[in-house]
């Protein structure tokens, strides 16, 4: 049978680590996940057979570490030229196993990006929160906390609303942020994140950008109250809750990046999340691909191999070029993000919006495809035991992360077509 390394991926694009990290996370999904995934829809409150696995690919293998500069234990992909194909590659081959996972470890990399990447590294905060994931051989999670009630995916439309709805306070008192307000949905919440990086407002109401704040809050400060995690169709390892911040003191040097920066740099999370997001999709397909695979092969129709018939070979092309198309498609949003001398600044609005385009397209052509196979296998497509309908539930939720596709849809065409009221 094919390998999915058959699909195409510009190799021009290629890292100097690609194989050790491909080679790395290709093998713990094959063994460490695979075998036991299909228990992970009932272990979404606990995560007993789902934190060992994790344990492996973040604490034992290190990518906990990889955003923190070398000096510090980490691995220095903030300082990286090569960052985004590189989180490319790593994303597919955890999707392939278990999207959810793929959410959980983004959701941990993405915060982290605002005080370790470059041009807008912070150091001091480099410095206290490296221990918490570098020095330790527990898997530890960080969290990205925007989306609260009211507010839905208007707290990621930073261009447009700007901040305006934000309900989440943060009051300087002395030295110290005071936090008040609600969040949701955040994956990695529900007390599995040790440190958070909650969007907050400093003015309510205003739409100065200097009043949007991202501050960090470890999840064991007094005032911080955790759900309980949220039952869903399926990502039962991306796990979600509510927040509550009630008089949270922080010392005032836990914002991220600084008053107009924070709001700046929100951008950059878009476009690097958008492209994570494509990875997934592709990492899922490949391996509905393998499961596909296995399914024809011992199947007949009128005496012939299944996949032989006329009508099953369409299919089965049209299946094969989605996957072919989206990841040449996702290796390039990920290379245009890496080489801002060619294709701009990726916090900008043009970066955000190719990102997205780039996105919901692969999410459309994913969901499409992933359906029609499903149609195909019959009832086996809906068997848990082919894997399928878990991709399938697990695909459909991403396409709601950051934003769903009408927020896509909207900075699309207000980018490309320069609508000024989206």
């Amino acid at each position: 049978m094919r390998s999915i390394e058959e699909f195409t991926r510009p190799l021009e694009y290629v890292t100097p680590l690609d194989k050790v990290l491909g080679d790395l996370v290709k093998s713990w999904a094959e063994n460490e996940v695979m075998p036991v995934r299909r228990q992970f829809d009932e272990d979404w409150e606990r995560h007993e057979i789902i934190l060992p696995a994790f344990k492996k690919l973040m604490a034992e293998y290190g990518l906990q570490r990889a955003p923190f500069p070398e000096d510090l234990g980490g691995m220095g992909l903030g300082r990286s030229d090569a960052t985004c194909v590189a989180v490319f590659r790593v994303f597919e081959h955890i999707a392939r196993a278990d999207s959810g996972m793929g959410l959980a470890f983004g959701a941990h990399i993405w915060p982290m990006e605002f005080i370790t990447f470059k041009p807008h590294e912070n150091r001091r905060l480099c410095e206290e929160f490296a221990p918490i994931f570098c020095d330790t051989t527990r898997p530890v999670f960080a969290a990205m906390v925007m989306t609260e009630p009211q507010g839905g995916s208007d707290i990621e439309n930073v261009e447009i609303i700007k901040g305006s709805t934000l309900q989440t306070t943060a009051v300087r008192e002395g030295d110290e942020w005071v936090i008040n307000g609600h969040k949701l949905w955040a994956s990695n919440t529900g007390g599995l994140a040790e440190l958070m990086a909650v969007y907050c407002t400093t003015n309510p109401g205003s739409e100065d950008l200097n009043d949007f704040a991202v501050i960090f809050v470890p999840s064991n400060t007094p005032g911080v109250t955790h759900g309980k995690p949220y039952e869903k169709a399926g990502m039962a390892t991306d796990m979600n809750s509510d927040v509550w911040f009630e008089d949270v003191r922080v010392p005032v040097w836990y914002r991220a990046i600084g008053p107009g920066e924070d709001a700046k740099w929100v951008g950059e999370i878009m476009s690097t999340g958008n492209m994570g997001i494509i990875a997934w999709y592709v990492g899922s397909m490949m391996n509905i691909y393998e499961r596909l695979q296995e399914f024809l092969e011992p199947r007949k129709y009128r005496g012939r191999p299944l996949k032989e018939d006329d009508g099953v070979a369409g299919a089965l092309a049209d299946f094969a070029s989605t996957i072919e198309a989206l990841r040449i498609l996702g290796y390039q949003s990920a290379r245009m993000l890496d080489r801002q001398d060619l294709y701009g600044e990726r916090w900008k609005p043009k970066a955000v919006a190719k990102a997205r385009a780039h996105r919901y397209f692969a999410a459309d052509k994913s969901l499409e495809a992933v359906g029609k196979v499903m149609n195909l296998m019959e009832a086996y497509g809906a068997d848990r035991d082919w894997d399928v309908e878990k991709h399938w539930r697990d695909l459909k939720i991403i396409q709601l992360v950051e934003g769903s596709k009408q927020l896509c849809q909207i900075e699309v065409a207000r980018w490309f077509f320069e609508c000024e009221t989206l």
